[in-house]
């Protein structure tokens, strides 16, 4: 029998967060079937799993913890991108040469890490990527949702099933106010340099029934490249989804595009041991919409509106989960119920050092006709 006991974490009456664990007793280099069965039920059950104090983790055993929930997947979850400078997620990632399924991200110099020599990190500031920004003056004390996001190719490749991080090094101490700048006056106390989680069963749970039936019987088209293909574009203040200015770049100018890799799939995926919905849209790359009755929706501003009416309520303060990084802190995520956003400013000077993995899956995500709904 395992040893290792999985702790719900607890947040406020007023908080519409019903997700994320803390897992005890782990030895993440030395996991047992018995062990992984209780953390695999414990990602698809509370999404977000914590272990703390896994510094010693290594970048081997990570790698195999998050290829163990899906063994037959083994390329890295965003794919070899063809011409990879064009793709908004190039400045992001930086391989850990004996592992290279192990991204390292982050902010600041770091003269050695696992075979990294000199590497510059730089974490993604919405100036980059949104279509109006915080003023200079005010960067330090406020900030924005980067990009809601799952991680995914959404071309060739399924979507990974989990996404592990582990904090290496942490900026101490401030926080910031992250502001959605969206005319609602909605703004959030957030660490800095927070992931921010929210639950795709809760978005999809808030739904009225009408809006329920649309998101169970609708399908999303994604763009080919799509990572190139939004790299011109900019992102609403919220960072979930675009905003339409016809800067999209133009499907000739995109790599060579290979119909059959062009992604079409569910706008809800079944949880594979609750059976629960979650919407799971990755907004930005989202082109066209199926309907049930075969009408294509691809005017695309109105595709980027209904997603956006879906989603906008499932990214309410109250439904944002702000994980307050430790050094250490070794955290799962359920990619397939769940959307993640990075926040923060930082300065030059202030150094955050994370490892990131995923795995593209083996097999695409099942969605509601697989269950009676």
């Amino acid at each position: 029998m395992s040893q290792i006991t999985v702790e719900p974490l607890t947040f406020p009456e007023t908080s519409g967060v019903n997700f994320g664990a803390i897992i005890h007793n782990a030895d993440v280099e030395h996991l047992t079937d018995a062990d992984f069965d209780v953390i695999r039920d414990a990602l698809f059950n509370h999404q977000v799993i914590v272990f703390k104090n896994q510094s010693g983790t290594s970048p081997k055993a990570q790698f195999e913890l998050t290829r163990r929930f899906d063994p037959a997947g083994t390329s890295y979850g965003h794919g070899k991108t063809i011409d990879a400078k064009r793709s908004i997620l190039h400045p992001d990632l930086k391989t850990i040469p004996h592992q290279p399924q192990v991204q390292v991200i982050g902010n600041g110099f770091v003269p050695e890490y696992e075979g990294l020599k000199n590497a510059q990190l730089k974490h993604p500031h919405h100036k980059t990527f949104h279509v109006t920004t915080i003023p200079d003056e005010e960067d330090l004390d406020f900030t924005r949702f980067y990009r809601w996001h799952i991680d995914a190719a959404l071309y060739g490749l399924a979507p990974p099933i989990v996404t592990t991080l582990l904090a290496v090094k942490v900026p101490d101490g401030r926080r910031q106010i992250c502001r959605y700048d969206d005319g609602t006056g909605d703004e959030l106390d957030v660490p800095l340099g927070t992931t921010a989680f929210v639950s795709g069963y809760s978005m999809y749970d808030i739904l009225s029934e009408a809006d329920k039936e649309f998101a169970r019987t609708t399908k999303v088209e994604y763009a080919p490249h799509p990572y190139i293909w939004i790299s011109k574009a900019k992102s609403r203040p919220t960072g979930l989804g675009m905003v339409s200015q016809g800067f999209e770049v133009p499907l000739n100018d995109l790599p060579p595009i290979e119909e059959d890799k062009i992604q079409v799939l569910p706008l809800c995926w079944r949880n594979p041991v609750t059976g629960k919905l979650a919407l799971q849209v990755h907004p930005s790359p989202a082109r066209k919409l199926h309907l049930a009755d075969g009408t294509i929706i691809d005017d695309l501003e109105k595709v980027r509106e209904i997603i956006y009416r879906l989603q906008r309520p499932g990214i309410a303060p109250k439904m944002v989960y702000a994980h307050d990084w430790e050094e250490g802190d070794f955290v799962l995520f359920h990619n397939r119920g769940l959307l993640h956003s990075v926040v923060g400013a930082f300065a030059e000077d202030e150094v955050r050092l994370f490892r990131q993995c995923n795995i593209a899956a083996s097999h695409f995500p099942e969605g509601p006709e697989s269950i009676a709904v």
